[in-house]
Parts: structure tokens; sequence; C-alpha cells
């Protein structure tokens, strides 16, 4: 059996890379998708995952437009496969409060965090019912279970996401295609280095294990919900935070 092909999202940034890799270790032909406008970061991308040569591929995307999304998945397919596995891990933050937020900062968050993996899953989840196999993990965060200050947009985005994750598990559960979502707690990416010290200071402070989250632990419950043997999970959501969220 050749490969099975993974497309990421967001798949140059922090966690997406650590889930490039993991995917890759685990035999995939992954291509990581991201805005190829990031040339710099894109350049360091390449020197991360040189150690698994043409395994890992650079391809463009912009997940926040519909038709375009749409035409670069088909030219990855004609490229480098049918995608039998779809992570969506692409994301932006424009943190404010609702009385000082306007209508660009929630429409950008809202267009990307959960747009884009309409935009993503519309494109592949015909194909992958067509073969019978698929699997889609789409990276929600913590603060859609909780809600944070100053993040309305992000949180409902988040939070979107598990009702989006859940339907469409329902719609596509017999044709051999899960659909599951992942929420990271705090981890050690730069979008979480970007918030204050004193205010990350607090966050460490509120977490049960004692510090941050590192990419590799998000990236090895991605690398199991897209194995071949987890045709039996779908519609779930599997928290990864150190115990900053307790559910049942």
């Amino acid at each position: 059996m050749s490969k099975r092909v993974a497309l990421v999202t967001g798949g140059i940034g922090g966690l997406g890379t650590e889930i490039c890799k993991y995917l890759a270790r685990s035999g995939r032909a992954v291509v990581a998708a991201d805005l190829a406008s990031r040339a710099e970061r894109v350049a360091e991308f390449g020197k991360e995952t040189a150690e698994f040569g043409d395994q890992i591929r650079f391809e463009p995307i912009n997940v926040g437009d519909f038709d375009g999304c749409t035409q670069a998945i088909k030219a990855i397919e004609a490229k480098h496969g049918a995608i039998d596995i779809l992570v969506n891990a692409a994301g932006i933050t424009r943190d404010t409060t609702l009385r000082k937020m306007n209508a660009q900062q929630w429409n950008d968050v809202i267009d990307i965090n959960l747009g884009g993996v309409f935009n993503t899953c519309r494109a592949v989840v015909e194909g992958m019912s067509e073969r019978g196999f698929g699997r889609i993990v789409n990276i929600s965060s913590v603060n859609g279970q909780t809600g944070q200050f100053g993040q309305t947009n992000y949180s409902a985005a988040k939070a979107g996401m598990h009702g989006f994750t859940m339907a469409l598990a329902r719609e596509v559960a017999r044709k051999g295609v899960t659909v599951n979502s992942v929420s990271p707690g705090y981890c050690r990416t730069a979008m979480v280095a970007a918030i204050a010290e004193n205010v990350r200071s607090q966050i460490i402070a509120a977490i049960p294990v004692g510090r941050l989250g590192e990419p590799s632990e998000i990236a090895r419950v991605v690398d199991f919900l897209c194995a071949e043997d987890s045709g039996f999970i779908t519609g779930a959501n599997i928290p990864v935070n150190g115990g900053y969220f307790m559910d049942f």
C-alpha cells in the first residue's frame, strides 16, 4: 500500500511542525500547507524537517479563502496524491475585549479558525468518503471549552469547531471517515510566548502539572487519532491541557 497522504494546515507553525514530524515518522507522506508569504519561516521549516527529505513538503494555501482553498487542495492532490488525512492546525488570534473588538478582528478569527475548517473539510470529505477511508483532526483549544478574557472571537471559533466536528463525524461515520478534535492547553509555542510574562506566569501557576505543554505532546495525540486502527474513535474531543480544565 502506498503511503497515506496527510495534509496539515498551519503546518509550519509551532504545533503544525511537530504534527508533521510525528505523521512522517509514522510513515505518512506529509504536506505542510501554510501562507507562502511567510518566506523566512518556510525556509526555517525546511531546515527543521530536513531529516525527512521529500517525506515532508510545503505547499501554499490560504484556508480563509473558500475558492482558493479548493483550488489549492486540488493542486496538492494532483501533485502528491489523494488526501487521506487532514489536520486543521491553522489559526490566528486578534485578542481584545468585546467592548473594544471591531468587526474585522471578529471576522478574521472566525474566517480562519472556523471558516478554514469548513473550507478544507469541504474540499476533501467527498474523496475520503468515496475511497472508504479518512482521518480528520481539528485542532481546537482549551479556551473553546472554558472561554478566556479578551478572546470572545477565538473562544467562539474554537467552540464552534467542536460542534462542527461532531456533526461531520455523524455524516461520514459509515464511510470509513473519522472526525475528531484535539483541545490543547497552553503550550510552548510562539503564540503563547507572545502573552505578557506576568499573565503567562499566572496561567502556568493554574496548570496542575505546573508547566506549559510541549508541541510534541499534542502531536502524538493527533498521530494516534490518524492511525489506521483508530477507526472506532469519532466525534470525540481529546483535551491535552495538563489538567487546566477537566470535564467528563
